[in-house]
């Protein structure tokens, strides 16, 4: 055959083969345009409880107003919002994400605009821990509406994640001078914990409680964050209080049961503590209540629950990850998490792995650094674990794990009076951060 026969041949096949595939993704795009999202079951008590059948009748008038009038925006935006909700209650974020992203990708397409939609669609994103996207989103919708508080808080919580922790403070400001509410205060607490400030945090978690209204999940969710803040201040009592509170007026709510489940292993009940959070993660689905499991199990010496448990976690959060790479509706960050969970079950190298893919995208951020410094610190390479711990104490942060951490961080580096300092003030409040690192610290400052 003659070379320009061959090269007619090859740009043939070339221009077939980019119609086939741009023919499949067009039917793939109709096919999730035509695409309709049920309402998965919920769990335990829930499953029966008024608040459900009244989000059911919701969800089925406006899929009916849907199937009716296709172009209807504002129940495209309804549904939306009710399937982030619905991910807030059940934990199955991956489904509700995409359900909602389904509805607002319709929107946003004869909208492109919509200030809600961009709202909605910024909120999904950092569900997903795609920050910097989300950040691009909000201030495309801060852009548009300048005056709403809603979009502040956005933007307070895509710089916090990205590490810019003096422009989130900014938004927080401006997002209270618009609106103080309990979005707007819990951020201001939230704030006020990175940089140190238990008493202002307290109080500021304080006031967002107060502004919710009782037994809402928003609120109690925010009454879970308020007892966790006295959990790291050593005062379990109110924290005891707190979730035993919620539990009266939002039966069944999994993130006290969880709380209840970490005041029981400070006052080292185990076998009450195993029960919490069982009951709990039975009615939702949650890695991280699994993860705490865990050290439990671990602690308790069923080890082969833990590796289990661990093993089951990693393969969840690495199934939504890989979603991800097929449809970017869908796919979740977890690197951090799974550094985390392999931790758990001795595989430093994967930790390694994880935790610098999410460096990668998060240099800044204070979290992120512990992560990396300790998956260091696991490896045994301490000094490499030096750079990455500083930048995690950046904020003055007073978390009693990362002090901890910090401390003995330094310790094994050969700092022996900074570790000194970070031990003591880790462990000054009697704050419980887990039966391995407790011990830990305990012999360090002993050692030192």
């Amino acid at each position: 055959m003659k070379k320009n026969q061959i090269y007619l041949l090859s740009i043939v096949v070339f221009f077939v083969a980019v119609t086939a595939i741009v023919y499949n993704y067009n039917q793939k795009q109709k096919q999730k345009e035509g695409t309709v999202y049920a309402l998965l079951d919920r769990k335990g008590p829930a499953a029966n409880s008024k608040e459900w059948l009244e989000v059911k009748k919701k969800a089925d008038d406006l899929m009916k107003a849907l199937a009716a009038d296709p172009t209807d925006t504002k129940a495209s935006l309804k549904l939306a919002a009710l399937f982030i909700q619905e991910a807030r209650e059940t934990g199955n974020f991956v489904y509700y994400d995409m359900a909602a992203m389904h509805q607002l990708n319709g929107v946003l397409k004869a909208e492109p605009s919509n200030f809600n939609a961009l709202v909605f669609k910024s909120l999904i994103q950092m569900s997903q821990h795609h920050f910097a996207d989300g950040l691009v989103t909000a201030h495309q919708a801060q852009a548009i509406n300048p005056y709403n508080a809603y979009v502040y808080g956005l933007l307070v919580d895509g710089n916090v994640e990205m590490g810019s922790y003096d422009s989130a403070v900014g938004y927080a400001d401006k997002m209270v001078s618009v609106r103080p509410d309990l979005t707007s205060y819990s951020r201001v607490s939230y704030l006020r914990e990175i940089y140190g400030d238990y008493p202002g945090s307290i109080k500021a978690m304080k006031m967002a409680v107060e502004t919710g209204g009782a037994g809402d999940e928003h609120t109690e969710w925010t009454r879970m964050q308020l007892g966790n803040l006295y959990e790291k201040v050593g005062d379990f009592k109110k924290a005891d209080t707190l979730y035993n509170y919620s539990l009266a007026l939002r039966p069944a709510y999994p993130y006290a049961l969880a709380g209840l489940a970490r005041v029981a292993m400070a006052n080292g009940d185990y076998k009450k503590a195993i029960a919490y959070y069982q009951q709990a993660d039975s009615l939702i689905n949650d890695n991280s209540l699994k993860e705490e499991l865990v050290d439990i199990y671990r602690q308790t010496g069923d080890t082969k629950k833990a590796d289990e448990t661990a093993n089951a976690v990693i393969a969840d959060y690495s199934k939504d990850a890989q979603a991800g790479v097929s449809d970017e509706n869908i796919g979740h960050y977890a690197d951090k998490e799974l550094a985390y969970a392999y931790l758990k079950v001795g595989n430093t190298d994967k930790a390694l792995e994880h935790a610098m893919l999410e460096y990668n995208r998060r240099p800044e951020n204070i979290d992120v650094n512990e992560a990396v410094a300790w998956v260091y610190y696991n490896k045994g390479d301490y000094v490499k674990a030096l750079p990455y711990i500083k930048t995690a104490l950046k904020t003055n942060s007073k978390n009693p794990t990362l002090l901890s951490r910090a401390g003995l961080i330094y310790y094994k580096s050969g700092d022996k009076a900074t570790a000194k300092t970070l031990l003591q003030q880790a462990t000054t409040t009697n704050a419980y951060i887990g039966y391995a690192l407790r011990t830990e610290t305990t012999a360090a400052l002993k050692a030192i």
